[in-house]
């Protein structure tokens, strides 16, 4: 693997940036191809950077036949559930025809492995039930639909042109490099944790909860929560198991759930927040958002057992802890 090169789309984003830091430490170069519409040219710092957009079949040409990639980690995706409610249209251009471009460009590329990164929001609301990767599919927004769509193109192309795949339907995000080096950074902010923390820091005036009224113990969502570091550390075993041939060499795709199996709700997570930085955190209640599941969590195992992944730094107050480390550099603003 020294020096071969993986291309990472969304490498300037969230997650995205964290696979890259994982990558050079296992020897790959990590090649990030982001638009900057999301993502931040500062989180580029672990290998080479080429600006472009997935809907652009020359640049992405281009950028294979400079880096010759061995693999593709595609990140790069919109996922406001709210702006996939209101905007559908958005969503099926900027995920899934932007992913098919990818893809046929790939594939012309002579590369064959290729790492997904997908969503539990494929699944939709199965209130009380664990989820795994033989659940029926039922997402509740064209966020959700169009991840699903990816994963059934991927295994169109296995069949058709032998692309192997893995593709991880991931759970809550939160946490960040532990050495502040990357972190979660979007504007504007959206995800749980941050929130809380932009109201504990005093950058918001309070923290809304989106719907008190759901029918779990206490009113608000659960989700379960996996620590990036864990989540990006599983990508990269994804890749290697591909490269060392255990996948479908005749093309195929293998999906495996990232979780914990342990959910939280909205306000178990702002008290561990509160415990965390021994601060109070201002909180108001609002409306549910629609396209918002009651539930989910994991009920899979299938990542431990083949991959041998193990999600290590995924307790509540860790994933708190790096996130505030990180809140507190100031982000790419400072």
């Amino acid at each position: 693997m020294s020096g071969e090169a993986v291309l990472v789309t969304g490498g300037a984003g969230y997650i995205g940036s964290h696979a890259c830091k994982v990558l050079a430490q296992a020897g790959y170069v990590p090649v990030t191809y982001d638009s900057l519409i999301t993502g931040w040219r500062e989180a580029v710092r672990f290998g080479p950077f080429e600006e472009g957009c997935l809907s652009d079949r020359a640049r992405l040409d281009e950028v294979f036949a400079s880096h010759k990639p061995i693999a593709v980690m595609h990140f790069a995706a919109l996922s406001q559930v709210g702006e996939a409610m209101a905007e559908p249209g958005k969503y099926w251009r900027g995920n899934v025809c932007a992913s098919l471009t990818l893809i046929e460009a790939t594939i012309a590329a002579g590369v064959r492995d290729f790492v997904f990164s997908s969503t539990c929001a494929t699944y939709g609301d199965q209130d009380g039930v664990l989820l795994d990767e033989d659940c029926a599919q039922n997402p509740l927004n064209a966020y959700g639909a169009s991840k699903r769509a990816i994963e059934d193109m991927l295994a169109d192309f296995a069949a058709s042109d032998g692309l192997n795949s893995v593709i991880f339907r991931y759970f809550n995000v939160a946490g960040a490099d532990p050495d502040a080096e990357v972190g979660e950074f979007h504007r504007p902010e959206t995800h749980l944790i941050p929130l809380i923390l932009d109201a504990i820091d005093g950058k918001r005036d309070a923290l809304t909860i989106h719907g008190s009224d759901y029918p779990t113990p206490d009113g608000t969502c659960v989700r379960d929560y996996v620590h990036v570091m864990d989540l990006v550390e599983a990508h990269l075993q994804g890749l290697n198991w591909l490269r060392a041939g255990h996948g479908p060499r005749d093309g195929g795709s293998e999906r495996f759930c990232l979780g914990t199996g342990k959910g939280f709700s909205v306000r178990e997570v702002v008290a561990a927040a509160g415990s965390v930085t021994n601060r109070p955190v201002p909180m108001q209640e609002g409306p549910r958002r629609g396209g918002d599941a009651v539930r989910l969590v994991s009920g899979s195992e299938k990542a431990g057992r083949v991959l041998g992944w193990t999600p290590a730094r995924s307790t509540m107050p860790q994933m708190i802890q790096d996130a505030w480390r990180w809140h507190q550099t100031g982000g790419y603003d400072a």
